[in-house]
């Protein structure tokens, strides 16, 4: 079925859309759940809970492009559900993804920072959307989707050393980019 056949299923509040969206996004949706958190049952809860998501934001969202809208309530979701997870213990995986940005990126406490947060993610599209496809996709893959460097380097057809190396220079390249903006790491 075509996503628009599903969003309107979810507009006209039947529950096939539920079914609909598993069909079709359910692997897509464990892949991104998958890459933040490591216990199967978060996953599948996660997944489970990114179809309520989509059931409670539809309407009054109209997503444009639903594998996007899916894909963001996951790791939304995922992020939480790491949170709870990591509250007392670690995910060493994902702790390891989160450190490498943190030279970058400062951790929003406060309301100015919270505001301050929105005007960094508008930066960040911006660097991302000068960059040439590999290095914007590399940079997406590993600190949005969370893949691990392995999985980047079978993806892309290159060594585990150059995707480091790549990653490394593209974050250094962004603290650049958001010092030059008045950012102030």
């Amino acid at each position: 079925m075509e996503d628009q056949g599903i969003v309107r299923l979810y507009l006209q509040r039947s529950q096939q859309a539920i079914i609909e969206t598993k069909n079709k996004y359910g692997a897509y949706c464990r892949v991104i759940a998958r890459n933040t958190l490591s216990s199967y049952s978060d996953i599948e809860e996660c997944e489970n809970d990114t179809y309520l998501g989509a059931w409670n934001a539809i309407p009054p969202n109209m997503p444009r492009k639903f594998p996007v809208f899916l894909g963001r309530i996951t790791r939304n979701i995922a992020l939480d559900k790491h949170g709870y997870n990591t509250a007392k213990k670690r995910n060493r995986e994902f702790e390891v993804i989160l450190t490498e940005l943190e030279e970058c990126l400062a951790s929003p406490d406060t309301v100015e920072t919270e505001y301050e947060a929105g005007e960094i993610a508008n930066l960040i599209n911006q660097f991302l959307y000068a960059l040439d496809e590999q290095a914007r996709n590399l940079f997406i893959g590993r600190y949005w989707y969370s893949y691990s460097i392995k999985d980047l380097s079978k993806r892309f057809n290159m060594s585990s050393s150059k995707v480091k190396s790549i990653l490394f220079r593209l974050r250094n390249k962004l603290k650049v980019h958001l010092e030059k903006e008045g950012v102030n790491l």
